[in-house]
């Protein structure tokens, strides 16, 4: 049985640029948010945007059932959101184990300024942030080694902290996972919130003033939109708590 690896992440968290470079690798059998199927198809809820493709599975214990198939041929690699498995998995210590988990955060002010202009009425749980650390948490607990990556640490340095976490997973460097060709066809059931990641043919780079003009941007929505004052207070501390353990290079 070959290894499954899962990017557990928040929305608006440079996820899908994150999987690209992974889909690039060429060895890696790769999946995109399976476990949206279950969270918005299977439990009936609303998702914008979202064309669900026909026979996929839509539970979990399907999802669950189908990620270890497709590990008989060779190694799995997924991105998810945290929140559709939490707290599912939480209580599923086989399913737990079976994992190497890989975390990855973005300043949530930044995650939230960007989520409200594709979805305004995203809710709190959405955030995702909180549940990232319910199962990192887990993951520990079961003695694992569950790695924290950081967005803006990946957009400053791609080449090494992916080569420190592949290092950690145990995936062999590949360089050619920086030159991004055509954008993949599984994309397409959720291509508007992931424009930028089909068209780029790399990682964009950090601008050292993004994140004051983000601030800035947050309170005046704020202003308009108070309840994301809540959703940003709320997640703060799981952020700080999944930042801190974050991989170094």
């Amino acid at each position: 049985m070959h290894k499954i690896i899962a990017l557990w992440a928040h929305p608006r968290s440079m996820s899908t640029a994150t999987e690209r470079i992974m889909r690039e690798r060429g060895d890696l059998d790769v999946l995109h948010e399976p476990f949206m199927y279950d969270y918005y198809v299977g439990q009936g809820r609303d998702f914008p945007g979202f064309e669900p493709v026909p026979g996929h599975p839509t539970t979990y214990e399907g999802i669950c059932d189908m990620l270890q198939e497709r590990a008989e041929a060779g190694p799995v690699f997924f991105k998810d959101m945290a929140f559709y498995v939490v707290p599912r998995m939480l209580g599923d210590r086989e399913m737990l184990r079976r994992i190497t988990h890989v975390f990855l955060v973005r300043p949530p002010v930044a995650s939230l300024l960007s989520y409200h202009k594709l979805d305004p009425d995203f809710t709190r749980e959405e955030v995702g942030i909180e549940a990232q650390w319910q199962l990192y948490q887990a993951a520990e607990a079961e003695g694992l080694s569950p790695v924290v990556i950081e967005a803006e640490a990946v957009r400053a340095d791609p080449k090494g902290i992916m080569r420190a976490l592949w290092a950690r997973i145990g995936l062999n460097y590949t360089e050619a996972a920086f030159d991004w060709q055509a954008p993949p066809e599984d994309w397409e059931h959720v291509s508007a919130w992931h424009e930028e990641a089909s068209t780029s043919s790399g990682i964009r780079t950090a601008d050292p003033e993004e994140m004051l003009r983000k601030e800035m941007e947050f309170e005046a929505l704020v202003e308009r939109v108070p309840h994301l004052q809540d959703y940003l207070h709320h997640h703060a501390p799981y952020f700080r708590k999944l930042s801190e353990r974050a991989l170094r290079v």
